[in-house]
């Protein structure tokens, strides 16, 4: 195994990228930059106020397919809460490390390669966005549409615990409804009142009864608030629930029957509202993604391990535009979203051959037909 230096990985490790430490983000964006200046890339850079920039690098423009290769510059961790890079033998600590900065790094290490290789990468685009651990909900419109003039796209979340790139991801969406109701003393005007409280048990119960676990569909209500007190009749509450699923029928399914849940009136003088929507729709597999992976597999020698994952990233997103996307090509790791977050080296290693092996025969025009 290549011994790999860290070195570089180490420097943006210890920047604190927090979603909301717009600064940090920005340093960080500004650190991969260069390297990707390095590299012939120009930079388009999506200013944003109250985050990150999302940073576009785009490659020379040639006749033939083009590539997209995807990752986010934001961590979970907040300023002093995780902010330290070790490593021993087999692994690298950090926040980030595997969730997914080492995954950037990893594209990068490939695209080096590739420069060194053919001196220019051609057709080969690279977007970074700032907000994903939040769930995009900014940077989601600009990847759909950037998504659109690829071929193809390479997500570098990380790898699975046999190597696994992903081929299916849930959809999720986050809804809330907000039930007004009709306030009264309990004692002596119970009648009088329209329980905000009592309608939401309802909707809770006609809400879950839509999971389908044959199917992979769930609905959790995952709060539920409302009232002043014991000796008042509730005149207000709000329903906050997830729905993830892993096809676009059972999606259809799923709003109609919230719509109609929403519309019903279980209790008499009650009234709700629908807010929210689909935060990332399905990556569903379809037969263009097989074929993209069996041609890794025809021009690397090998045969990937897929997966599917209940979790989502922006790898949902561009999937959902219909373009051929893998994920999974970061490293392997572990006790992402913890202090304890850490990757493999061995996996790192094998990630840049691989990724490296597949950008060069991209290059060579291996995947245009």
């Amino acid at each position: 195994m290549i011994k790999q230096n860290f070195d570089e990985l180490k420097e943006i490790i210890e920047l604190n990228s927090w979603t909301k430490n717009k600064e940090g983000v920005d340093k960080n964006g500004e650190v991969f930059a260069k390297w990707m200046y390095e590299l012939g890339y120009h930079q388009e850079i999506y200013h944003r106020d109250s985050i990150g920039n999302h940073l576009h690098f785009t490659s020379k423009s040639k006749e033939g397919k083009k590539l997209l290769l995807l990752g986010h510059l934001d961590t979970v961790f907040p300023p002093e809460s995780f902010e330290v890079f070790k490593e021993d033998e087999a692994w690298i600590y950090g926040p980030g490390v595997c969730d997914m900065k080492g995954g950037n790094f990893v594209a990068l290490e490939a695209l080096r390669h590739v420069h060194k290789k053919f001196g220019e990468i051609d057709n080969i685009d690279f977007l970074l966005v700032s907000d994903e651990e939040t769930g995009s909900d900014d940077s989601k419109y600009l990847s759909a549409e950037l998504a659109q003039a690829y071929d193809y796209c390479m997500v570098f979340e990380a790898a699975g615990r046999d190597d696994e790139v992903v081929i299916g991801r849930k959809g999720v969406g986050t809804f809330f409804i907000d039930i007004e109701g009709k306030a009264a003393h309990a004692g002596n005007h119970y009648s009088d009142g329209a329980d905000a409280n009592l309608e939401a048990s309802h909707k809770l119960m006609a809400l879950v009864a839509l999971t389908n676990l044959e199917k992979e569909t769930t609905v959790n209500v995952g709060k539920i608030s409302g009232g002043r007190g014991a000796n008042t009749i509730s005149p207000k509450a709000q329903l906050t629930f997830e729905l993830r699923y892993t096809t676009i029928d059972e999606r259809d399914r799923v709003l109609k029957e919230v719509n109609k849940i929403v519309a019903t009136n279980y209790v008499e003088g009650t009234n709700s509202t629908l807010l929210g929507g689909i935060q990332r729709d399905v990556m569903q597999p379809f037969e263009a993604q097989a074929v993209f992976v069996e041609r890794i597999n025809t021009l690397c020698n090998i045969q990937l391990k897929t997966e599917k994952r209940g979790g989502v990233s922006d790898a949902n997103i561009v999937a959902s535009q219909g373009v051929p996307t893998l994920d999974g090509w970061g490293p392997f790791g572990d006790g992402d979203h913890t202090i304890h977050e850490r990757a493999s080296k061995k996996s790192f290693a094998e990630r840049i051959v691989l990724v490296s092996q597949i950008l060069e025969h991209f290059s060579e025009g291996a995947f245009e037909n």
